[in-house]
């Protein structure tokens, strides 16, 4: 026997009618004196006891003979069975995972922390009781695994200043990256009987020791990223500022006039402060 095989076991109650009539039968012997039907009786009860058992919702009993896989009962209910039947629980409810933050190398070697959150059922009682050791101590080593391989897949974010974009980030494909994970955990925990139903990353930070200096490239990539949309607005404006003025004949501005104006407009429009206007009251060249 190599799979999973469900089986249905007569109910427990047709047959605590009967454990009830042994004892009944030991009581009235004892009070007859009559002891060797009274130990008949009590070695019947003695035997009985261990053939009783519950399925309790969402869990399962595997069932043993010896050494051998006789099948699995998964509905729940009470029931009776041979009392020389090993039975073993395995929990059929989904169970969450929360891995410990492991230190690992992007795919561009940069130091970062990471750990994953998994939600997994045991789907095959066979596999997982037999096939591996320990399944749950199984869903912790290879969960670790999966997330140390995911995290050398990817890089941790993109830099414009890399010269190549990488079209998935740790950071910013949440789904691909969760979806990858997914599957690669789905891989290593099938052979133990184990369903994958969720997976993603739980924490995702760079390593202390370089994550002062990430910061700083972060934030000097968006002050970057801003001053350029400033600058195009800018430039805008002044183009609008000009054409206006000319084409409604307010000031006609020669060229030096204009590149005067267009740098008085770019240091207001592009400064980080306020700027502190200048009232002329005299002619326009003073």
């Amino acid at each position: 026997m190599t799979e999973e095989k469900i089986i249905k076991l007569s109910s427990g109650y047709s047959m605590l009618i009967i454990f009830v009539i042994f004892i009944i039968g030991a009581i009235t012997n004892i009070v007859l004196g009559m002891i060797p039907l009274f130990i008949i009786f009590l070695l019947l009860i003695i035997i009985s006891i261990p053939g009783f058992f519950l399925v309790n919702p969402n869990t399962s009993k595997v069932i043993l003979l010896f050494g051998k896989y006789i099948g699995t009962v998964k509905d729940n209910g009470f029931y009776w069975a041979n009392p020389l039947y090993t039975k073993r629980s395995i929990s059929l409810r989904a169970s969450n995972f929360d891995s410990e933050r492991v230190k690992v190398n992007d795919k561009l070697g940069n130091p970062i922390m990471i750990s994953t959150i998994a939600v997994w059922k045991v789907k095959d009682t066979f596999k997982a009781a037999f096939d591996v050791d320990n399944y749950e101590n199984f869903v912790r080593v290879q969960s670790d695994a999966a997330v140390r391989k995911l995290a050398s897949l990817y890089p941790y974010d993109n830099f414009e200043d890399d010269g190549k974009a990488e079209e998935i980030t740790l950071r910013a494909s949440v789904n691909e990256v969760s979806e990858a994970l997914e599957k690669e955990l789905a891989e290593r925990l099938g052979m133990a009987g184990i369903e994958v139903l969720e997976a993603r990353i739980g924490y995702l930070a760079y390593a202390q020791e370089i994550a002062s200096a990430m910061l700083k490239r972060q934030q000097a990539t968006a002050i970057i990223a801003a001053r350029h949309k400033i600058v195009e607005g800018a430039v805008s404006m002044v183009e609008m500022a000009i054409n206006k003025l000319s084409k409604n004949n307010i000031v006609d501005l020669d060229e030096e006039r204009k590149a005067a104006m267009v740098s008085n407009l770019m240091v207001v429009l592009c400064s980080d402060k306020d700027a502190s206007p200048i009232v002329n009251t005299g002619t326009l060249n003073h």
